[in-house]
């Protein structure tokens, strides 16, 4: 069975995910933006064996110490897709902008795309592209827990900005609506940043994104 742990890091205090299989122990982290110490600390607690560094895109306090977990580690790096290499490219410059410590260039080992797999212990997570944020944003969902880890596309009561380099709004809109929605009303889920929500429930209400808004 999948468990999960949320490690609220950097500044900005984005939700680095822990997932692993609670049968073998071996699991993978979402996203590690920055507080490298932080997420070695949870992962060793765990008693977890890391398996790999799964990222849903490339903004700073998304993948920023990224290249360090996964040296420390000696694991392998999947996602986000291609279209995010620029920011990947960015990432030195942003370190400079925003004081983060931890973040240094990458190579991702593997690009992710719509329908692939990822895999660790006896887990099968389902790979959703949406774009929107960023151009090259994934998703993660595990369909038998009917748990996803969304990054910044959708939040409670929000959605991603699109105001960054290659942000798209309409383009963000269909991703949540197209690409997540039917996934299922209690699908729940663990945005980039801030509390947990269901899908339904931003169905429901979500001012941005709402069957309301939409109908």
């Amino acid at each position: 069975m999948l468990q999960f742990k949320v490690i609220p890091v950097t500044p900005f205090q984005q939700n680095c995910t822990l997932f692993w299989c609670d049968e073998t122990m071996e699991g993978a982290v979402i996203d590690p933006g920055g507080d490298f110490s932080t997420i070695q600390a949870a992962i060793s607690e765990l008693n977890i064996t890391l398996k790999k560094v799964l990222l849903t895109h490339a903004h700073i306090d998304h993948a920023g110490a990224t290249n360090k977990v996964a040296n420390f580690y000696n694991v392998n790096i999947e996602g986000p897709s291609k279209q995010d290499q620029f920011w990947i490219d960015l990432i030195p410059e942003q370190k400079e902008r925003f004081g983060f410590s931890d973040a240094d260039f990458f190579e991702t080992d593997r690009w992710l795309n719509q329908n692939d797999v990822v895999t660790f212990g006896n887990i099968e997570l389902e790979v959703y592209f949406c774009p929107g944020h960023t151009p090259g944003h994934v998703i993660f969902f595990h369909r038998e827990s009917k748990l996803a880890q969304v990054g910044d596309v959708l939040f409670k009561g929000s959605i991603g900005r699109t105001d960054f380099p290659k942000g798209d709004h309409p383009t963000l809109v269909n991703s949540i609506r197209n690409n997540l929605f039917p996934l299922g009303d209690d699908v729940r889920f663990i945005p980039g940043h801030g509390p947990m929500s269901t899908f339904g429930e931003e169905r429901k209400t979500n001012p941005f994104v709402s069957d309301r808004v939409f109908g």
